[in-house]
């Protein structure tokens, strides 16, 4: 098969959407398939034997220039001032106008591939693709709605109204998610959630868990460091439970020697930022950024014990990476996370979200129980070797484009006949 994945972002380190575009385009290619990925900036970290075509935006929310102002040369269309207007006016443009951009280029490609793939941008451009007649499949890791909704509740009086306002994108999501009827999701919770907010019939998700490279996230020979705990979280975001994590960490360090190491980019004077100041763990905090694959691995297999805190996971890849690595397991009962860890405390412990008091016992049992740490740190490998590969990833994906280029001829052919009488 011929196959266009489209991704509007796809940040190479630590973020879901980068970490599925690179290992599923990669195992697409090894079963013999063409494909091209599409995506805007940040651009991912594609393998050997896969495509990258580049679809520029105006890149407004870089790491280095976060929601700058373009000089008037680099506006190319009308699309770019869409972009622009969208940000000054405190909306999230790129899901929209990257599918515009896609709408734009795949018309004059349209005998180029066999398969449209979109992950998580669900924007307005893709009915464009779809009514053009090429074959159409999206993934939907897990509605946003859920975002949308911790940070509203989060955010102070006036600040609500632009967060709302930044969401606006969501209404796009629900009204395209509903027309394309063959939809994917990482895990059954996911996909409750996505029936639920998104109002699309079960019928059309497909639900296919994620995949770890277990070569590159494995137990390693070298000593764990004592004291210390990894959490990776994509974005500083309160959805990803760190503050609660953070709390829970001072609590323990009034007991034991600890170290906390956060593979994250916090926001300047941002309220992580401020409660490691406020609660005085300056000096057993240490945030990394931008670390490859085998850094991250290294670094998870290091801890004696990894933590997930999030409020909200449609799946939780850093989930799956630290128990793939051996690594013992705290994560929040929250989400898809009791679905992927399993809920048998054989690979992991959960706790409530946003418990800081719970999660600190619950970590300091578990860095004073060496036979409790090896018990979980074995259980959660064979978990992953059971259950998680992308090679079954990328071959269950392969059967859902079959199924839907098959539907789409179908449907073709029917409505010639129709024609023809």
């Amino acid at each position: 098969m011929r196959i266009a994945l489209l991704s509007y972002r796809s940040k190479p380190h630590c973020g879901g959407q980068g970490v599925y575009v690179r290992h599923l385009s990669r195992e697409l290619a090894a079963l013999g398939h063409y494909v091209e990925v599409f995506s805007g900036q940040p651009y991912p970290e594609l393998d050997p034997g896969v495509v990258l075509t580049k679809v520029p935006s105006l890149d407004l929310y870089r790491d280095s220039d976060p929601f700058r102002t373009p000089h008037i040369r680099e506006i190319r269309d009308r699309i770019d001032v869409l972009e622009l207007v969208t940000m000054w006016t405190a909306g999230f443009p790129e899901p929209r106008t990257f599918s515009m951009r896609m709408a734009r280029i795949l018309r004059g490609r349209s005998q180029d591939f066999d398969i449209v793939h979109d992950n998580q941008c669900l924007g307005s451009g893709l009915l464009k693709i779809q009514e053009s007649g090429l074959p159409l499949v999206a993934t939907i890791h897990h509605p946003i709605t859920r975002d949308r909704e911790l940070d509203i509740a989060q955010a102070r009086r006036w600040r609500r109204l632009t967060v709302r306002r930044w969401y606006g994108f969501l209404r796009m999501q629900k009204r395209v998610a509903r027309r394309i009827p063959a939809l994917l999701t990482v895990s059954t919770s996911s996909a409750d959630d996505i029936v639920r907010a998104f109002g699309v019939p079960a019928a059309n998700l497909t639900t296919i868990p994620l995949g770890v490279d277990t070569e590159v996230f494995r137990p390693r020979e070298d000593a764990r460091v004592p004291g210390r705990i990894v959490c990776v979280a994509s974005a500083d975001m309160p959805l990803k439970g760190v503050s609660t994590l953070l709390q829970a960490v001072a609590k323990v360090h009034t007991e034991r020697s600890i170290e906390l190491v956060l593979v994250t980019k916090l926001v300047p004077g941002g309220v992580a930022e401020n409660l490691i100041e406020e609660l005085a763990i300056g000096d057993v905090v240490r945030t990394v950024s931008g670390i490859d694959d085998d850094e991250l691995a290294g670094l998870m297999a290091s801890a004696e014990v990894a933590c997930v805190p999030s409020l909200y996971e449609g799946f939780s890849l850093p989930a799956v990476e630290a128990m793939s690595c051996g690594t013992p397991l705290v994560a929040s009962r929250a989400g898809a996370i009791p679905e992927v860890v399993g809920t048998e405390e054989e690979a992991a412990l959960l706790v409530e979200p946003g418990n800081a008091d719970e999660l600190a016992a619950v970590l300091t049992d578990l860095l004073d129980d060496s036979d409790r740490r090896a018990q979980l740190g074995a259980g959660g490998r064979n978990r992953v070797l059971e259950r998680y590969s992308w090679a079954a990833v990328a071959a269950k994906t392969a059967e859902t484009y079959r199924r839907v280029i098959d539907t789409t001829v179908n449907g073709k052919n029917e409505q010639n006949g129709e024609k023809a009488c």
